[in-house]
């Protein structure tokens, strides 16, 4: 076993590359494009798309070192009947989930909007993890796939922080899992939530995991 060391908060992070998998979290089109989702909802998604070249980057460290790469994308069946009236009818959205946008119906698999933003998408080998929900364990093979290859240690990125990548972090918790929140290569439409939800995160030594930035990951020993 080889074992590396991040300087993290709250305190320094240990793993084991050949136990450890990067899940990145929705970086589709829908959130991060003009014209998805996200903008439907009227958040400024260029404040998400800044962070795509820290993700990139991100991706091809842990490539270079053998680790399990786990993406994922929210998005429904054409028929709707994985999502249910109370997350399709909440608030007032210019377009809801199902809608024809300009990138195709709104978060629906298969539409453009739906698929990952360009330099982002999986390489052979990795793993792509379609789930209905907030959270990547709900509803989806994300745990069963973790058990079998071994996982340990969860390295996670993506959008939004505060919400699907907060949520799978505390269902990765939840479940034994040590994870890190690579700080500038997740990002959120609200900047404050996103400062707060790292500070939930590493609370009380850790509660639901450790952060730090991509820089501490590359100078890892």
């Amino acid at each position: 076993m080889t074992v590396s060391r991040i300087e993290a908060a709250p305190f320094a992070w240990e793993f084991d590359p050949s136990r450890t998998a990067l899940v990145c979290i929705d970086m589709q089109r829908d959130f991060v494009e003009p014209g998805g989702f996200g903008e439907t909802l009227g958040n400024n998604v260029a404040l998400l798309g800044a962070i795509v070249p820290t993700v990139h980057a991100l991706l091809e460290w842990c490539r270079a070192r053998g680790m399990l790469v786990v993406h994922t994308r929210e998005a429904h069946r054409a028929d709707l009947s994985d999502c249910p009236p109370a997350k399709r009818l909440r608030g007032n959205p210019r377009l809801r989930i199902g809608d024809a946008g300009p990138m195709g119906r709104i978060l629906i698999d298969g539409e453009a909007g739906a698929a990952f933003v360009p330099g982002l998408a999986p390489v052979a080998g990795e793993i792509e993890i379609v789930k209905p929900g907030k959270g990547a364990f709900y509803a989806t093979a994300l745990g069963d796939i973790l058990r079998l290859k071994g996982i340990t240690h969860l390295l996670f990125a993506g959008v939004t922080t505060e919400v699907c990548v907060q949520t799978t972090m505390r269902e990765a918790n939840d479940r034994g899992y040590e994870c890190l929140l690579v700080e500038d290569a997740t990002e959120s439409y609200f900047p404050e939530f996103k400062r707060a939800t790292i500070e939930m995160i590493r609370a009380q030594g850790a509660i639901v995991g450790w952060t730090a930035p991509f820089a501490a990951l590359c100078a890892a020993a």
